[in-house]
């Protein structure tokens, strides 16, 4: 039994450092926070189950990247996905001194992607992760996350500034 409970103190201590890092991802991926929230405790959930072989591998934090990924596109393959998120008031507040209104701008655009682009561009440029790395988090070729990157950015770019897109024609 002491074995488990050292088990459990190093999950729980890992899960400690680096939920917040987790939960923005899962935002980034979700759209809200709400969803985040659900989509971070089925990762931390599948974690724990997988514990001894998460523990084993060199980098833990993309192993639980993947789990997220891999969670947030299962659900948006699942029929109950929920597209009602109630407003409970308690949501987190970007801070006052950027640009509130291209933070939120962007993240319209980025919930308006398609989960594969969106989930690219998260691992890609907040995740900061290289090509390979992306292709290898989401089970595809280099080539496609080439391609999803590419077509999310210029789709971005046609969601945020589309009057660029009419003086360019």
């Amino acid at each position: 039994m002491a074995g488990s409970s050292a088990r459990d103190d190093e999950f729980t201590d890992y899960v400690s450092a680096r939920s917040a890092w987790l939960r923005q991802v899962a935002f980034l991926l979700c759209g809200d926070w709400h969803g985040a929230d659900e989509l971070l405790q089925v990762a931390v959930t599948r974690l724990y189950l997988n514990w001894s072989r998460v523990r084993a591998v060199e980098n833990p934090d993309g192993y639980a990247r993947t789990v997220l990924v891999n969670a947030y596109l299962a659900e948006r393959r699942s029929s109950w996905v929920r597209r009602v998120i109630p407003f409970t008031g308690d949501e987190e507040r970007p801070a006052a001194d950027g640009d509130l209104d291209g933070v939120l701008d962007l993240r319209r655009a980025l919930a308006d992607l398609p989960p594969r682009q969106r989930a690219v561009l998260v691992l890609r440029y907040y995740c900061d992760l290289s090509v390979e790395e992306t292709a290898v988090t989401l089970r595809c070729s280099q080539g496609n996350v080439k391609s999803q990157s590419a077509r999310g950015i210029d789709r971005l770019r046609r969601m945020l500034h589309p009057r660029a897109e009419e003086v360019s024609s």
